[in-house]
């Protein structure tokens, strides 16, 4: 599965986001992503990715999500 996918996928379970809106262009801000909401996001992408995440600092983005992931593995 695509990291993008996997991201969609916990966004619209965690927060009932209609999928169409998780865009890699899509600001967490304009999702409604709060810093709670990051900290959830980011426990389900790692037990989903079995990575460690790391601080998510600068990220603004589904795109940086995705690119931050990606360069992880």
């Amino acid at each position: 599965m695509a990291t993008i996918d996997i991201i969609r996928e916990v966004l619209v379970e965690n927060l009932d986001l209609d999928a169409d809106a998780v865009t890699e262009d899509a600001t967490l801000e304009s999702l409604g992503v709060d810093s709670l909401d990051m900290v959830e996001l980011i426990c389900d992408i790692e037990e989903k990715c079995d990575i460690d995440f790391g601080e998510p600092e600068g990220i603004t983005t589904v795109g940086g999500i995705v690119e931050h992931i990606d360069s992880l593995s």
